[in-house]
């Protein structure tokens, strides 16, 4: 658009000129020509460093164009790289709210195990206490057996339970009455020995895998020991 306004504006100032000469030639006649000549070539000079100025003009306008184009070119790719970098960014912050999502879950997941733990050790602390007072309690038990009863319980070869008899015999109170017990392969109580032997230890036997009352099988051997050293001291 300034190379055509600075062309019509030369074309417009050579068309004046010529119209000059024209009237100039008209008004004074060939007496003036050499004038004319000079002021010609006067003009022409002119019109020369005119066009040369316009023309320097025109190309620094061309330069100014070619740099204001280069300057919107990289104008359109800092743009564009702007929006690779904010597409860029909001990958990021969707993959930062994933994370943060899945690190909470996890938070979540870890407080769920470790109240599952505290509930699994406080129930394995009470079992714990209940088992330890059990101990105690059986253990108080056979000790009461032992020192008032005459009755030891040991546990001997092949997972096999022997009860051993005291306080029975009442010329010789030490003198051991023992029966064995064990687990066969089906599952149910078997007495492997008996010393002295009883008539009836089948028959006790038979009743305590019925009932699965083991104090009542105790007491039992005990009354039958007792029957049998009263009917031998007979």
């Amino acid at each position: 658009m300034g190379n055509a306004a600075a062309e019509d504006e030369l074309t417009l100032f050579e068309n004046d000129i010529k119209e000059f000469w024209i009237q100039f030639k008209i008004s004074h006649g060939a007496e003036q020509n050499n004038q004319t000549s000079s002021l010609r070539d006067l003009c022409k000079d002119t019109i020369e460093a005119l066009s040369e100025k316009w023309s320097k003009k025109l190309k620094e306008e061309d330069l100014m164009i070619d740099k204001i184009q280069e300057y919107n070119n990289e104008i359109l790719q800092q743009r564009k790289y702007l929006a690779e970098k904010e597409e860029q960014l909001t990958e990021i912050k969707l993959k930062l709210n994933q994370e943060e999502e899945q690190q909470k879950n996890l938070n979540d997941s870890i407080q769920e195990l470790k109240e599952e733990l505290v509930k699994k050790m406080e129930i394995k602390s009470s079992k714990t206490k209940a088992a330890k007072e059990k101990a105690e309690q059986v253990s108080k038990i056979k000790t009461l057996f032992k020192e008032h009863l005459g009755l030891e319980m040991r546990r001997i070869q092949d997972e096999q339970l022997q009860f051993i008899f005291r306080h029975i015999d009442h010329k010789d109170p030490n003198k051991p009455y023992m029966c064995t017990l064990s687990i066969n392969e089906q599952g149910d109580y078997e007495v492997t020995s008996c010393t002295p032997p009883l008539d009836c230890i089948a028959e006790l036997q038979l009743k305590l895998r019925e009932t699965n009352n083991f104090s009542a099988f105790v007491a039992n051997i005990r009354k039958a020991f007792t029957a049998l050293s009263y009917k031998q001291s007979a």
